[in-house]
């Protein structure tokens, strides 16, 4: 039995939610996400909640039931909050700044990394070693956020490199003489 599965997902005040041909369409101030609906879950849209519930007893249909309600709540949380992910450059003469569409690096190559921000997804550069990224896909949001990582990632002796806010880097002490 799913514990996470059994809770039903509340559905605040301003979001509506609907079943239209096997996917799921929630609508609040932020926007509209959708999702396909698994045939080995029985979704139910009922007053300020959205029961998910297996279809039958398979073991796969158990296994997918957390995972669909997890889906289903990040679908909410997405059109009613938002998701966003930082990102902090360490480095010297590392830097990041946004231009409108286009986040430009410096990464300590012979040339900037031009990065194009996808659709629905927002990048603020507050300060030019902290990158914030928001929007309303929490998978979107991530991925962009890995993408932008993969650039240079964190190495373990001296720290340098692109990593995510709170993000413990294990360091590792340098050749001895």
């Amino acid at each position: 039995m799913s514990r996470i599965g059994k809770k039903a997902v509340e559905i605040p005040g301003g979001v509506t939610a609907a079943i239209d041909g096997g996917t799921l369409s929630v609508k609040g101030p932020k926007g509209t996400l959708a999702m396909p609906l698994s045939d080995l879950i029985k979704y139910e849209v009922g007053e300020g909640s959205i029961a998910v519930q297996p279809a039958n007893d398979s073991r796969e249909a158990r296994a997918f039931w957390g995972m669909q309600r997890t889906l289903v709540q990040n679908l909410i949380t997405g059109v009613t909050e938002g998701f966003t992910k930082v990102l902090e450059i360490t480095g010297v003469g590392y830097r990041a700044n946004s231009q409108g569409k286009t986040l430009k690096l410096q990464l300590g190559y012979s040339h900037d990394v031009d990065f194009a921000v996808p659709e629905g997804i927002e990048i603020k550069t507050p300060d030019n070693t902290t990158i914030e990224i928001s929007g309303i896909d929490k998978q979107k949001v991530g991925q962009v956020a890995a993408e932008i990582r993969r650039w240079r990632k964190p190495e373990p002796y001296k720290g340098k490199g692109i990593k995510y806010r709170g993000e413990y880097i294990f360091r590792k002490e340098g050749k001895k003489k």
